[in-house]
């Protein structure tokens, strides 16, 4: 199924006050190109590239001396910045948004220091804490207010045993996300299904909160009634325009290797639904270092871009234009 040709969509701004207020001006002014094959190398020459997910953490040897890991979540892959800095320039990736990883758990000093060196390649993407006590709340606002982190990720599996992202302590988090103009992530790792319910409620109640969407929601390809119901449901969030999808870890995603060939028809729906404007492409490095390559990784996108067929300006808004305006003031420099 080939995407429509208009398929970058206005956003309805009004009660988005974090978001630009002139987008249906800025989505019309945008070309509406033949859709033709194009490489990732056309492409990066007109716009920047943004990854809109991957982690870093300490090396064995931060680790030891400043840094620590999680205790049971040392990392067996090496995923430090100057690794990534090496694979950002090889690949042609010009700026990043790190979401903090669950090996330093709830300890964001590692990430705060990358940023503060690194101020115009990368934006931080913070871990909620859900404690019951309700301390994680006071470090949210810390690390946005304090440290500069610009969104925050909800992981249903750290909520403590029988509740949901929308308990008190959720809500309060979601809220105050959209109060300070931060997108909120969500990891669905085992499945949208069992968070749907949760989204969709979170995102009903508060509908100035910017919400992005990790890994196509953990939608893989469907090969049964059961997975096409939750591709049918993901498909459906498009409704509230503050959803956003990153079409990211594609080694996670797909049912094939490299160059993920079977994701062409989840890209072409996707972008149908939500439009290139809300879609955008992520790493997930380290992890993809090990799969295929973070430069391959890249070069998938266009790969599959061809086979939808995807025009340019709609490979640009996946490749970085998304992020840049979901995070707008940065990676200007």
């Amino acid at each position: 199924m080939a995407v429509r040709l208009s398929s970058v969509k206005p956003l309805i701004t009004d009660s988005l006050p974090s978001w630009p207020r002139n987008s249906r001006q800025l989505f019309a002014s945008i070309s509406k190109n033949s859709r033709v094959g194009v490489s990732a190398t056309q492409m990066a020459t007109s716009t920047k590239v943004i990854d809109s997910h991957l982690h870093v953490w300490a090396s064995p040897e931060e680790a030891a001396d400043k840094f620590p890991y999680f205790a049971g979540q040392e990392p067996t892959l090496p995923g430090h910045v100057d690794f990534l800095l090496e694979c950002m320039a090889e690949a042609g990736v010009d700026g990043a948004l790190i979401v903090q990883p669950i090996n330093h758990k709830f300890d964001h000093s590692y990430v705060t220091s990358v940023l503060k060196k690194y101020p115009t390649k990368f934006v931080g993407c913070c871990l909620a804490n859900p404690a019951e006590d309700g301390s994680g709340l006071k470090q949210l606002e810390h690390l946005i207010l304090k440290d500069g982190y610009r969104a925050v990720r909800l992981n249903p599996y750290l909520w403590p045993s029988g509740q949901q992202m929308t308990n008190e302590i959720g809500k309060a988090m979601f809220s105050k996300a959209g109060e300070l103009g931060v997108p909120v992530g969500f990891m669905c790792m085992k499945g949208l299904n069992l968070h749907l319910s949760e989204i969709e409620k979170l995102c009903t109640e508060f509908p100035s909160t910017a919400v992005m969407l990790d890994h196509v929601a953990f939608c893989k390809p469907p090969t049964n009634d059961e997975e096409s119901l939750a591709f049918s449901e993901l498909l459906k969030l498009s409704r509230f325009p503050q959803v956003h999808v990153k079409f990211s870890a594609l080694f996670r995603v797909s049912r094939k290797p490299f160059p993920y060939e079977d994701l062409s028809e989840v890209l072409s729906q996707v972008v149908s639904s939500f439009g290139a404007n809300r879609v955008m492409w992520g790493s997930d490095f380290p992890f993809i270092v090990a799969e295929c390559g973070y430069k391959d990784t890249k070069e998938a996108v266009s790969a599959i871009a061809k086979r939808v067929p995807l025009s340019l300006s709609e490979l640009e808004w996946i490749m970085g234009r998304t992020v840049m305006q979901l995070f707008r003031g940065h990676w200007l420099s």
